[in-house]
């Protein structure tokens, strides 16, 4: 994607020369495949206008991002983690153990989760609620947990058309899977009464009972995709009856191919997940070793440049392409600016 050369307050940032007695001289980054596509973005428009090669930008999931970060420190391992979910203690702790102890936080804005289907396909008003009684392993039907007997979306909701349950969802190595669980399977469980028999099936325990909420059934009418959203399109091409789980960008991307369906009576776009009317949005992270700024060239150039309003503001590429611009960007500006680490060292 080509991009135009930026104004001179962006490339400011560039001022900083790159450092000869690197061993690499190009920035690796790795992660989410929801950030993806705004971070090729980036490192592209970066290698165009700063005098360091382009970063290389690799995906695989938030959390095999965030294992790869967390190997240690060193021109071996990578220097920035996308993710679409916040890093989570026990990462923190691995990092820690590999002696990645001063981690860089990057808020860079807020994308949607959004439920599409084939364009020529049937339409759906969706709550959690019916997401829950469709791909749950167990469901309550006369104040009993029973093995889900759904079979098709008319089962699920009277409303809905009598085709066979098809779903792809991200596979459980990505973020935006455990966004799905939280926001969507679980809250369902909870709409439906399904969460207090679940508790008190496991003797009051909150936490067993969330972990039986978000259990998946197995028969075939949930499918895990471990690629990309471009594997769980392929799927939805070939079964118009599937209903993928996309990032709002990829379907605004998409639109040709694919339509949305609201949740809870809101429809996902850019404004509605701005104003957090949306339900099931998400705000979206970078990480960065701090130990490798001034031994890999570019990398707080990069981190600097990825935020500036040029680029992650709301007239930047990043939001033509569905990016919701964060309101707070300015501090995390000044944040990257400063180098300041997770727990309030800098």
């Amino acid at each position: 994607m080509s991009f135009v050369k930026l104004t001179a307050s962006t490339l400011a940032i560039a001022a900083v020369s790159a450092t000869a007695a690197a061993a690499r001289d190009q920035v690796q980054v790795a992660g989410s495949s929801t950030v993806l596509p705004y971070a090729s973005i980036v490192a592209e428009a970066f290698g165009e206008n700063f005098d360091f090669p382009t970063p290389v930008v690799e995906s695989g999931g938030s959390s095999a991002g965030l294992k790869r970060f967390c190997e240690g420190v060193g021109e071996n391992t990578i220097d920035v983690a996308n993710a679409s979910r916040k890093i989570k203690d026990k990462e923190i702790a691995a990092c820690a153990e590999n002696g990645v102890t001063d981690i860089i936080e990057v808020r860079i804005g807020y994308d949607g989760i959004v439920f599409a289907s084939d364009s020529s396909a049937n339409s759906f008003e969706f709550t959690p609620a019916d997401w829950f009684l469709a791909l749950s392993d167990k469901v309550l039907v006369d104040g009993q947990l029973v093995d889900n007997p759904n079979t098709t979306w008319a089962d699920v909701n009277a409303e809905f058309p009598a085709v066979d349950i098809q779903a792809f969802v991200p596979g459980t190595k990505h973020g935006t899977r455990e966004v799905f669980e939280d926001k969507v399977i679980l809250a369902g469980c909870e709409e439906t009464g399904a969460f207090e028999a679940f508790k008190e099936a496991n003797g009051g325990d909150k936490k067993a009972a969330e972990k039986a909420c978000i259990a998946l059934r197995t028969d075939g009418k949930s499918v895990d995709i471990d690629g990309d959203y471009t594997e769980t399109l392929a799927r939805i091409e070939s079964n118009q009856d599937g209903i993928g789980v996309f990032g709002l960008a990829f379907y605004e991307n998409n639109t040709d191919k694919l339509q949305v369906a609201t949740m809870s009576g809101v429809v996902p776009s850019t404004e509605s997940i701005a104003s957090g009317e949306y339900p099931v949005s998400r705000p979206l992270f970078f990480y960065v070793k701090k130990a490798h700024i001034g031994v890999i060239p570019g990398l707080k150039e990069y981190a600097e440049f990825f935020v500036a309003d040029e680029v992650a503001g709301p007239d930047g590429p990043l939001a033509e392409y569905g990016l919701v611009a964060d309101p707070e960007l300015a501090d995390t500006q000044e944040a990257v600016a400063n180098e300041a680490v997770m727990g309030g060292n800098s």
